[in-house]
């Protein structure tokens, strides 16, 4: 079973992620920012434009695909042959070195297409940081749907195979699944699932660090 396709994975993760009245994340703001760019790799895996082998990602197909951040993005993946190590970038390094590039991107173009609204605070007054409420509630509805309806299926395909091993690997499950008994199988689905396993990489190193007392 296959289940309707909905806008690009970084997009619905991102709508799946988002508090649609504070504008928050449900996680913390680096896991998702990890996520993001794990759900771009996912995406131009899905297209067939990239593989991974033994941790390394390769561009397979050089045809840049028509969504131009997905294209800008696959850009700063080594072309074919041109990797030093010939063997392209490590899916890990890849997700840590541009998480906020990837992040900042989508966000931009999701309020500049009127989807989400930026609201910019301050904390204590000094440092600025922002807020994305959503403004188009019924898609963010929509793509809890679509994500319910695959947890009802089992996720039955690549596709909500890899968004579920993503919102498991940031941390987001608690608020996104509708069911407990799919939890586990969302976890187990992260090593299934490359991208997301090398998000998940990405969090666990954070979290030793903050427990060890590292930067």
């Amino acid at each position: 079973m296959s289940l309707p396709p909905g806008p690009a994975l970084p997009e619905e993760l991102l709508l799946l992620a988002l508090d649609p009245q504070r504008g928050k994340p449900y996680c913390r703001n680096r896991f998702l920012e990890y996520a993001m760019a794990g759900a771009a790799l996912a995406e131009l895996e899905l297209q067939g434009r990239i593989a991974e082998q033994r941790g390394q990602v390769q561009v397979v197909n050089p045809l840049e695909p028509p969504d131009p951040l997905l294209a800008a993005l696959m850009r700063s993946l080594p072309a074919p042959g041109k990797s030093r190590s010939g063997s392209g970038v490590a899916a890990r390094r890849w997700v840590r070195h541009t998480a906020r590039q990837v992040e900042g991107m989508y966000l931009d173009a999701l309020v500049q297409r009127g989807l989400l609204r930026r609201e910019t605070r301050r904390f204590l007054g000094l440092l600025p940081y922002h807020r994305h409420p959503v403004v188009a509630k019924d898609l963010a509805a929509q793509a809890r749907q679509r994500f319910a309806a695959a947890e009802q299926a089992g996720f039955p395909d690549h596709r909500s195979r890899a968004l579920a091993a993503l919102v498991s690997a940031a941390g987001l499950t608690r608020f996104v699944a509708t069911g407990r008994g799919s939890r586990g199988a969302m976890r187990h689905l992260i090593r299934e699932q490359w991208p997301a396993h090398a998000v998940h990489r990405n969090v666990r190193q954070d979290r030793s660090n903050q427990s060890g007392g590292g930067g």
